[in-house]
């Protein structure tokens, strides 16, 4: 355990730190509930449709995040803020200088602050994009092993602190497993500088959370080697815990369910003090306090949770000076400071303008200052101004770093085999690159959910051994027992192991595909899994590319190909995903120095400015291999257009067949056949679908010409396109829309069983003989 440097935060030159961040944290409640208000109540609609944003959720954490961005927070920590409380995000980095008005008057409008933080479409310095519950927790998790991945191999300066990867979370959140199993990951990792905030405000979409959850949140977090803090009290109910009695007081706040506790904090110290009369009112010490407070003085009182308390909050906050990954549980209550308060209802609830009107003017808001930093605060401006000019988070400006690329050659060398599947042959490619001192091997690092050998990663791992925080021994070695597997794990490992959890997969390429612009130095992260299962992480995928991380998806074996293996593991609707996942271009080559060219294009396509991620749907089925082509520079360039002619048709050909990947066997065997029948029908190879769709679809709304336009353009108007792809035909299936050609799709919509590739291709009709009666059936059809 290393201890993080302390930062003193500098008093200002008139009124203290307390006093100031209290009045700060007005002004950022009042900004985001003004900010959703005018969203919903003031800007025109012109499709009548409600904005939402989230008044009662942004309340109940704007202390949280006040003493965080404003006090705790230095330039080299990162935060995951709550998807619900993107207002309180906004309305603060508004105040530090780096958020303009516009944006949040056009909130959730084109062009304004978004509904929830966002790296990609918002413009104050966003570090994880939350919006999908409980992934932007998770998330940090995997950002904290990525920078002790570069510090541990001194990538990045070693004189720069470590930064606190920062979670704040709903309490709702906890409910989903992705959290659960990104702390389990966590541990195995032994995870440093992570912080999660739970804001407990016992409140969901929908109800009340369960009474005494802390309890469990608190065992699970301590049972995964967290340190646990609660925040449940503020100063002002810790005082009166010291009065005559208060020990009373608190065991009847401890015992009060949450049902009720919220059913009070709406109804206010007019409904306190009845229950407390009821309850515990006969005893003197009670009996004095309840007389010296009128029902506003109770209610206050009696909603002093930690959680809003900025002074407990930042004691709890300020005590950590560790490395140990802590969880805050601070207690809180939905709307705080809101009519709605407490309400069960409040989750989507908004302010009427009658209740907006009675806020405003608690705020001391004239009209026309509703934007204005200070408008209706106790302090002059300029101690504020002073203050936030000084505050540590922002005094770097804009947090995102670059890096230069990584020379990749052209093509990756091609191995050389008689036949060979592409996933072999992936194999084969990464272990030739790890035998080398290249900067492209340096800086690749890969991952699997427990596939490492299975999705040939082995030799890979072999050469350059398991990345561990320790040195670890093989054990097996040690006793001399014979291996395939040389596993070496320590610091300096470059493969990133873990358990059977595809969501913990697609966070981890996220995390480690964002670190040129985290912390400064670009990595080229690959992903292995089994096709099929990119569906239980289909979220996380989606969540990954959203933050424009850059990495390798390789998903293999994909398809029937896997065939003894059965239908629950062979892929259907994968090349769809691979189409219409945006922010990643999809491929499926059939023959290894295709992948090799594909590959070396995937580095580049990584590291660029309008670049992104990219998906290979590889094949354990062996091919028998291509001659190596006589123009290379050619070869190239029809592999990564998408798509090129096999057997180029003739002029006017009434017949092409359309294929994608491993069917290739079957689609030349296929075309052979109908030649004597059909001389100059087509054989197209498809390489990726989507690069081809995506440039049709381009072409059809700003005009111009497409790739596969021009491939289709010899054949006759009324031709026939037979596709076959091992996946869904809807893979293909929108050629047809090209230029009007009849398309016969052919391919897999049904769960498969477990056979031999020969067996399960004539089940499904995707074998050499289903292609050629579809050719006889489209031109008969004709």
């Amino acid at each position: 355990m290393s201890a993080l440097p302390i930062e003193v935060f500098p008093e200002p030159a008139s009124g203290d730190r307390i006093t100031i961040l209290r009045e700060l944290e007005r002004k950022i409640l009042w900004l985001s509930s003004w900010m959703i208000h005018q969203a919903n109540h003031e800007r025109d609609s012109r499709d009548g449709l409600k904005v939402g944003g989230h008044q009662a959720s942004s309340a109940s954490c704007a202390t949280i995040l006040t003493a965080l961005y404003l006090s705790v927070l230095r330039p080299q920590d990162r935060i995951a803020v709550k998807p619900h409380a993107s207002p309180i995000y906004h309305a603060i980095q508004y105040l530090l200088g780096r958020q303009e008005q516009g944006k949040l008057e056009r909130f959730r409008a084109l062009g304004g602050a978004q509904s929830y933080p966002s790296r990609t479409k918002d413009a104050d310095d966003v570090d994880f994009s939350t919006g999908s519950v409980g992934l932007g927790v998770a998330m940090t998790t995997f950002a904290s092993i990525a920078q002790d991945y570069l510090r541990l191999k001194e990538m990045v300066p070693t004189h720069r602190p470590a930064g606190r990867m920062v979670a704040v979370v709903g309490d709702a959140e906890l409910d989903e497993g992705n959290v659960f199993e990104a702390m389990l990951e966590g541990w195995k990792h032994d995870v440093r500088n992570l912080w999660w905030i739970i804001d407990y405000n016992r409140q969901s979409l929908d109800s009340v959370v369960s009474d005494r959850l802390f309890m469990r949140i608190d065992g699970i977090f301590q049972s995964m080697g967290w340190r646990v803090v609660t925040l449940k009290y503020g100063k002002k109910l810790e005082a009166a815990f010291k009065r005559p009695d208060g020990a009373a007081l608190r065991d009847w706040i401890d015992a009060c369910p949450n049902q009720l506790y919220s059913a009070l904090v709406f109804k206010g110290g007019e409904a306190w003090r009845p229950r407390l009369e009821r309850d515990i009112g006969h005893l003197p010490g009670i009996r004095a306090l309840l007389d010296e407070l009128d029902d506003d003085a109770l209610g206050v009182l009696m909603t002093n949770l930690a959680g809003h308390d900025i002074e407990a909050v930042l004691e709890a906050f300020e005590a950590v000076t560790d490395d140990l990954p802590t969880c805050f549980i601070a207690y809180t209550v939905k709307g705080f400071g809101l009519p709605f308060a407490g309400h069960k209802d409040n989750h989507s609830g908004l302010m009427n303008r009658d209740q907006m009107a009675g806020f405003k003017k608690a705020n001391r808001i004239a009209d026309g200052q509703e934007w204005d930093h200070f408008a209706g605060l106790d302090l002059p401006a300029p101690v504020l101004k002073e203050f936030l000019a000084r505050v540590p988070f922002a005094r770097e400006g804009f947090r995102r770093f670059e890096d230069q690329s990584v020379p990749v050659p052209d093509a990756l060398p091609v191995p050389t085999a008689q036949r060979m599947s592409t996933q072999e042959g992936f194999g084969r490619m990464l272990s030739e690159l790890a035998a080398g001192e290249s900067q492209l091997a340096e800086r690749i690092v890969t991952t699997s959910p427990d596939v490492t050998v299975s999705t040939n990663l082995g030799g890979w791992v072999n050469r350059r051994g398991i990345f561990d925080r320790s040195e670890r021994h093989d054990i097996f070695r040690d006793e001399k027992v014979v291996s395939a597997q040389r596993w070496a794990m320590g610091p300096s490992g470059q493969h990133v192991e873990l358990g059977i959890a595809e969501h913990n997969l697609f966070l981890t390429l996220a995390a480690f595909g964002l670190t040129h612009s985290l912390y400064g130095r670009r990595l080229l992260p690959i992903g292995t899994l089994y096709d099929p299962f990119i569906m239980r992480g289909l979220d996380a995928l989606n969540y990954a590319c959203y933050q424009d991380a850059r990495f390798m998806l390789v998903a293999t074996p994909s398809g029937l190909t896997l065939a003894p293996e059965g239908g629950a593991h062979q892929s259907i609707s994968t090349p769809l995903i691979g189409i219409g996942q945006a922010g990643l271009t999809a491929f499926e080559p059939a023959f290894v120095d295709e992948l090799a060219i594909v590959m070396a294009w995937g580095f580049r396509h990584m590291q660029a400015e309008e670049g992104g991620s990219v998906y290979l749907r590889l094949s354990t089925r062996q091919l028998e291999q291509p001659a190596p082509a006589a123009d290379q520079d050619r070869r190239r360039a029809d592999v990564l257009s998408g798509g090129y002619w096999l057997a180029p048709p003739a002029k006017g050909a009434p017949v092409a067949i359309v294929y994608v990947g491993a069917v290739a066997p079957e689609a030349i065997a296929a075309h052979a056949a109908i030649l004597e029948d059909v001389p100059g029908a087509g054989l197209l190879a498809v390489t990726s679908a989507d690069i081809l769709h995506a440039g049709w679809r381009t072409a059809a709304t700003s005009g111009g010409d497409s790739r596969i336009a021009r491939l289709l353009a010899p054949l006759a108007a009324d031709a026939v396109i037979v596709t076959v792809v091992d996946g869904h035909p809807a893979t293909l299936s929108w050629l047809g829309a090209v230029d009007g050609h009849r398309v016969v799709p052919l391919g897999v919509d049904s769960f498969g069983q477990s056979g031999d590739i020969q067996d399960l291709y004539r089940v499904h009709g995707i074998d050499a003989d289903a292609i050629v009666d579809a050719v006889a059936r489209g031109l008969l059809e004709g």
